[in-house]
């Protein structure tokens, strides 16, 4: 049997998705595929190297420091995005907040960024590095439109994988995965639309005309994924994790105090349903 690990992104919603991982890896939930889209893979990888509560300390210490993202960043010519590039996906993986690299190393399974092709507009899927520490896959699934600049990776160009594939359950699915925890960041009912920062954004990357089809229907898209998955759910095919309440977290906020108590619904939500879960995986 084939275990897939599906993680939404999110920005810092995704957080929520850190309390669930860390009570999969308590109760020793350890799956063969993990794939995730944006801030989902970016977590995720801390699930891969068996790190628990690692991206708790990252969220309790780090995001809210004036060195991990802010305003000032995205205007500095060296970095262009809202995030600083170097201290979020060098210095503290490598410095200050080490990831294992050996652990990920030794990690069976596979582990897939998904990101969005600028020239395309169509989703890639795209293997993480186990060596590479300056992790290119989760820059380019993490560059949100307008906030990032374009990561280029073997001389393509991608944004964040929410434009393409916001919940790459389908993948996982098609790549031979028997059950499939889907773990969701916005609470059961909600229902995207495209606000303005996308019509912004389109305006932006007018020049890249799939890539302005695929901003252009990406709430759509998503609210048929959700549609697709309830139905996958009642049918017992795959089993979905999703927040109760987002609790008002906005995809950029880095307060510590609004940030736990979302990483701390994961937690609960996530054991209240741990039998449940694995009555549906069979251990």
């Amino acid at each position: 049997m084939k275990i897939g690990l599906i993680l939404e992104g999110g920005a810092s919603r995704t957080v929520f998705s850190c309390g669930v991982m860390d009570v999969l890896l308590a109760n020793n939930i350890i799956t063969d595929m993990v794939i995730g889209t944006s801030a989902g893979i970016a977590f995720g990888v801390s699930y891969a190297s068996l790190q628990r509560e690692r991206n708790l300390h990252l969220a309790s210490e780090y995001m809210g420091d004036k060195r991990y993202m802010g305003i000032r960043h995205l205007f500095n010519r060296k970095n262009k995005s809202y995030y600083n590039m170097q201290f979020v996906y060098d210095d503290v993986p490598n410095i200050h907040l080490p990831f294992d690299w050996n652990a990920f190393q030794n990690f069976k399974g596979d582990v897939i960024g998904v990101c969005t092709n600028v020239q395309t507009g169509k989703a890639e899927y795209l293997p993480v590095s186990r060596t590479d520490k300056t992790l290119p896959v989760l820059r380019a699934s993490c560059a949100l439109p307008i906030l990032f600049p374009f990561i280029s990776i073997d001389g393509k160009d991608y944004l964040d994988g929410g434009i393409s594939d916001s919940i790459p359950y389908k993948y996982a699915l098609e790549q031979g995965c028997d059950k499939a925890i889907v773990v969701l960041t916005r609470e059961r009912g909600y229902v995207k639309h495209t606000g303005k920062s996308v019509k912004l954004a389109e305006k932006l990357y007018k020049k890249y005309p799939e890539l302005v089809k695929a901003l252009d229907s990406r709430a759509d898209n998503y609210n048929n994924q959700i549609k697709e998955l309830r139905a996958l759910e009642r049918d017992g095919k795959v089993f979905v994790i999703e927040p109760v309440t987002t609790m008002g977290v906005k995809r950029t906020e880095g307060n510590p105090n609004k940030l736990l108590p979302l990483y701390y619904h994961g937690v609960s939500v996530t054991e209240d349903n741990i039998n449940a879960l694995k009555s549906y995986l069979n251990v």
